[in-house]
């Protein structure tokens, strides 16, 4: 194992979403611990108070190259980080070790024509929220003596395709914009590599975000977190599946929640088939007795997010992925 810094610089980011055709900003081993820089609002950071924009952020805003601007989406992403030997076919493990915000300061936004309900809330609103990083909380709003506990997240973590421009804004069956709250540090995230490289890029910190993420944005910051990628040759996957120390996590995305939640149920019965060797009825029965399905998202559109959670408590013993 080797550790590696990846600071976010106009050379290392890209905006918009994910691309094959991008220059790496880094060329890794399976199994090399990287601690990786994120910033996220470039479109807002012009408006932000200079506890949410430092020079960083703003030489990216004004001097990204054009070649590292490659999808519609509104994301600012860390990467793509290539690794070496992985081939289509293979998994990426992405190990998710530490997550810290690096700013005392995220925002939330509201887009018209976006949002749970657009056509209720349709002007644009844009606000920064203050972050406690000694209590671990953020107050909102302001002055209401309501806190939420910050849970910190990197929203996007996903492997390039062979789509060209492919948008950071849906999630798919190679990662993205899952949005989902419980990749922790301490979680495991498992990606189908579909290029050469993986080409894994990182970034849309959430300092909290609930399950839904109904108005589009969470706290959105700039996060530093360490992960490292492991290689694995060993497993098959059509879609992301992901473990923390206490659940899996199964998931599904398409365009309406009825077929996201089909997509995770039928995740998870293929996994409960493979790993404890029930039949499919069984595991059918089995998921609607002890398995969690949750809304991850219905703003990233087109695809919303569902995903299903099983408890380690009630298995007869551990499972190694």
């Amino acid at each position: 194992m080797v550790d590696r810094l990846l600071k976010a610089t106009c050379q290392t980011v890209h905006l918009g979403g994910f691309s094959a055709q991008l220059v790496p900003a880094l060329t890794i081993d399976s199994g090399d611990r990287i601690e990786v820089e994120t910033f996220t609002g470039f479109t807002v950071c012009d408006r932000a108070p200079a506890a949410f924009a430092p020079p960083e952020l703003l030489e990216i805003r004004h001097n990204l190259p054009a070649d590292r601007r490659v999808g519609q989406g509104p994301h600012l992403l860390t990467g793509p980080i290539f690794v070496r030997d992985a081939k289509p076919g293979d998994v990426l493990e992405v190990r998710l070790e530490a997550i810290w915000p690096r700013l005392s300061m995220g925002f939330n936004v509201i887009r018209p024509g976006w949002g749970a309900l657009p056509d209720r809330f349709s002007a644009p609103a844009l606000r920064f929220i203050e972050l406690d990083l000694d209590a671990n909380v953020a107050e909102f709003p302001r002055q209401s003596g309501i806190l939420i506990p910050l849970q910190p997240f990197f929203g996007i973590l996903g492997v390039a395709t062979q789509e060209v421009g492919n948008s950071s804004v849906p999630p798919g069956n190679y990662g993205g914009n899952i949005d989902n709250r419980h990749l922790q540090p301490g979680a495991r995230l498992f990606l189908p590599v579909q290029v050469p490289g993986a080409l894994f890029s990182i970034g849309d910190g959430h300092a909290a975000q609930g399950d839904g993420e109904v108005d589009v944005t969470a706290i959105e910051t700039a996060m530093n977190g360490r992960v490292v990628l492991v290689l694995r040759k060993d497993l098959s996957l059509t879609r992301p599946l992901a473990e923390t120390p206490t659940h899996f996590i199964f998931m599904g995305f398409a365009e309406t929640l009825d077929r996201a939640l089909q997509a995770a149920l039928e995740q998870a019965i293929a996994f409960l088939e493979q790993y404890l060797s029930l039949d499919a009825e069984e595991a059918y029965v089995f998921c609607s007795l002890a398995v969690n399905f949750h809304i991850t998202q219905v703003v990233n559109a087109p695809r919303k997010g569902v995903h299903g959670l099983l408890s380690k408590s009630l298995l007869p013993g551990a499972i190694a992925l």
